[in-house]
């Protein structure tokens, strides 16, 4: 869980980003690269995740002296048409749209401001990790970056046999969510072998 909750307590393990780190870590990444100076952010303001990394950017984001020009927000029962936030984002004179969403929001997104004609560098989190594995049929095609803690196209060859494994088991590639299930549980299998756990059928 990326929630800054999930670890309150001392026996849990975090094995992502969390919420507010991925909002600071976007933002001096557009900042220190120089990617814009003018960003605009949509999100979804019915959602933690989004609320939470949506939140840390847009005030590191000041911090770092980047103009925020439009904040545009949606919530699950109105994520389908966006282009009210999609005009406001072009009206703003935004040269980035910083995305903290999940993919198939995401895409809908992109295709619509395709379609809407709007020229900007498209940023988000993990949370768009698989848009261009998992969303079949999405008109998905504009160049868009992201934060992720697993990159499906690494030549390490840990991560090359576990995708290996997977698409052979599932017929797709991973995604980040993919290899955090399998990082979790072989992390709590790792943990029951060093504490002598030993009767457990895994």
């Amino acid at each position: 869980g990326s929630a800054v909750d999930c670890v309150a307590n001392d026996n849990a393990f975090r094995v992502c980003f969390s919420d507010p780190a991925q909002g600071t870590v976007s933002a001096d990444y557009i900042a220190d690269n120089k990617l814009a100076s003018k960003v605009a952010i949509i999100y979804d303001s019915s959602d933690a995740y989004s609320t939470g990394i949506y939140e840390k950017f847009d005030a590191q984001a000041k911090a770092k002296g980047l103009n925020v020009v439009a904040t545009e927000s949606f919530t699950q029962n109105t994520k389908t048409d966006f282009s009210a936030q999609i005009q406001a984002v072009k009206t703003s004179g935004a040269e980035l749209l910083f995305l903290p969403i999940y993919y198939s929001e995401a895409s809908l997104i992109l295709s619509q401001a395709k379609n809407a004609g709007l020229n900007v560098i498209f940023f988000g989190c993990d949370g768009l990790d698989g848009i261009d594995t998992q969303i079949a049929g999405k008109n998905v095609s504009n160049k868009i970056t992201y934060i992720t803690p697993f990159d499906v196209n690494s030549t390490d060859e840990k991560v090359s046999s576990f995708v290996s494994a997977y698409q052979a088991e599932y017929g797709a590639k991973p995604d980040q969510f993919a290899a955090g299930a399998y990082d979790t549980v072989w992390a709590i299998y790792k943990a029951m072998v060093k504490a002598g756990v030993d009767d457990v059928n895994i």
